[in-house]
């Protein structure tokens, strides 16, 4: 029986080390492109440096990447995360999206906000900084609102 959980753990311990070789590509660019939101919209520094710190990691095209991310798997998982997010939105493409959709995602922050939704709690365990006070969700809503309805007259 020793000998069967020796055998165990040294393969496991084996596979953990292989696959540390596999890692995927990092998102980061390093530049502002010139679809990013900031060149899109007017975007107070104090909005900025809340999108730059509780959402920019997972819907942009710069991810800071703590050092837990080049452990496998956590790199897995963090990389599914920031490629589930941009999907979702892409603060660094919003530019090239339509007005309506830029409308829609607008819209879709302030929701996300609003319901706590986001943040996700999952980001914020490992994040703390990360976490937005009241205030901060109100001056997010009303920056997100204010931007939405000049999106709409600007058709």
């Amino acid at each position: 029986m020793k000998a069967r959980l020796k055998r165990i753990a040294l393969a496991a311990t084996a596979i953990f080390l292989l696959i540390q070789f596999i890692q995927p590509a990092r998102n980061e660019t390093g530049q502002v492109m010139d679809t990013d939101i900031s060149k899109t919209l007017d975007i107070p520094e104090g909005v900025q440096g809340i999108l730059a710190r509780s959402c920019f990691d997972c819907h942009s095209n710069n991810t800071h990447y703590p050092w837990y991310s080049y452990i496998q798997p956590g790199s897995w998982f963090m990389a599914y995360h920031v490629r589930n997010g941009k999907e979702k939105l892409n603060f660094s493409e919003f530019g090239a999206y339509s007005k309506r959709r830029q409308g829609s995602k607008l819209e879709s922050i302030g929701k996300q906000i609003e319901g706590g939704v986001m943040p996700l709690p999952s980001y914020l365990l490992l994040h703390r900084n990360a976490v937005l006070s009241p205030s901060e969700k109100e001056l997010l809503l009303n920056w997100a609102n204010d931007s939405r309805d000049s999106t709409a007259t600007n058709h």
